[in-house]
């Protein structure tokens, strides 16, 4: 889908539905949140697989930010900051023709301490879901989930 070029003013009787768009676009993000959930629930985290790709991902992940620590919350702003996107960008399109929706939009737990929430989630490409998640799942960081549905 085009909107045409920057600055262009849309004509809202060639325009499709964005409103249905940003409501298919929420109820997939949501069923992509549930399913992981519901996956972590099942599954020690430590023992799942995300990808195919998932120990070149890792490799990747913790080539390109070293400094990112797992345990800790994440830092919107700086991930979203120009130079946070950038480096976001440039790990990202690596995965470009491997990874199917690599740049689609996800709900991501900003602290693997807690569950999804409000104030507990942020929006992330899913590129950048699964670095993270992967990492943290290696590191065991999710496998209280599986604990505590079966306690």
């Amino acid at each position: 889908m085009s909107l045409g070029p920057a600055g262009a003013s849309l004509n809202p009787d060639q325009a499709e539905n964005f409103e249905d768009m940003e409501k298919q676009f929420a109820v997939k993000a949501v069923q992509h949140m549930t399913t992981y959930w519901a996956i972590l629930e099942k599954m020690k985290g430590s023992q799942l697989r995300l990808t195919k790709m998932d120990d070149e991902i890792y490799e990747h992940f913790k080539s390109d930010f070293p400094e990112f620590d797992p345990t800790e919350t994440i830092d919107e702003d700086k991930m979203k900051s120009k130079e946070g996107k950038e480096r976001w960008r440039n790990f990202m399109m690596t995965y470009e023709k491997k990874i199917d929706d690599y740049n689609f939009g996800t709900m991501l737990r900003s602290n693997p301490k807690y569950e999804y929430g409000e104030k507990e989630t942020i929006f992330a490409m899913r590129m950048q879901f699964y670095a993270i998640e992967i990492l943290r799942n290696r590191q065991g960081l999710n496998d209280w989930i599986y604990e505590q549905a079966h306690a």
